[in-house]
């Protein structure tokens, strides 16, 4: 939350992630509330929520990572 006052995000920034623990956190949330974003989750189960993304972070890492690297 400290890159906030830092970076100044634009109005209208709509935080989406993922259900991962990290963000489902009672505190993380409260955290995103503070700023005022409004907090947008993929539902639970349906992987084809942020499938748009998904593919477009793999073309990126295909296009600019070596093959033989692995990704930890």
């Amino acid at each position: 939350m400290a890159g906030v006052a830092i970076r100044r995000p634009r109005d209208g920034l709509i935080h989406h992630s993922d259900r991962g623990s990290q963000y489902c956190s009672v505190d993380y949330q409260a955290g995103l509330r503070k700023q005022g974003f409004p907090i947008s989750m993929s539902g639970k189960g349906n992987c084809y929520d942020n499938s748009m993304v998904e593919a477009f972070f793999k073309t990126i890492k295909s296009e600019l990572l070596p093959e033989n690297r692995t990704l930890t």
